[in-house]
């Protein structure tokens, strides 16, 4: 049985499919086109701290809003223009993981971003992404012992 949601797993079943690393670039450089930052109605500058997630070189943030029916919609901004990677990969937690109950979110592995990205990263930057993964967990988590 797979760690990951089904629409994540999805995502990770279509990378998989592609061996060609330039293949894996623009369909992450998709991804990353795809980003939307964190609706004002949710957050605006400046962020609050907590919201920031330690150890990214991309200062990224991360919010879990809890929905009526049970589940959570997650948003992300992104400070460092740069940052293509955490804005992908934002945008993949985003598009498979928003909507599921937080039972599912919390569940989620860190080291997912390794079937996205592969080994294809620097030490710095998977640390960054991984701490990306662990944030919307941690929220998720939250909010499941809230629920």
């Amino acid at each position: 049985m797979s760690p990951y949601p089904a629409p994540l797993q999805e995502a990770i079943e279509t990378f998989a499919l592609l061996d060609d690393p330039a293949d894996r670039v623009d369909l992450l450089l998709s991804y990353a086109e795809r980003f939307r930052e964190v609706p004002p109605q949710i957050a605006t500058r400046p962020f609050p701290k907590e919201q920031r997630v330690p150890a990214c070189e991309s200062e990224a943030y991360v919010w879990a809003v809890p929905q009526s029916n049970g589940t959570l919609a997650l948003y992300f901004a992104v400070e460092n223009p740069a940052g293509v990677s955490a804005k992908a990969l934002a945008a993949i937690l985003e598009q498979t993981l928003s909507g599921l109950p937080p039972e599912e979110i919390e569940r989620v592995p860190p080291d997912l971003i390794y079937d996205l990205f592969r080994q294809n990263i620097s030490m710095g930057k998977g640390m960054g992404l991984m701490a990306m993964v662990q944030a919307v967990c941690a929220l998720a988590r939250h909010a499941a012992r809230r629920g």
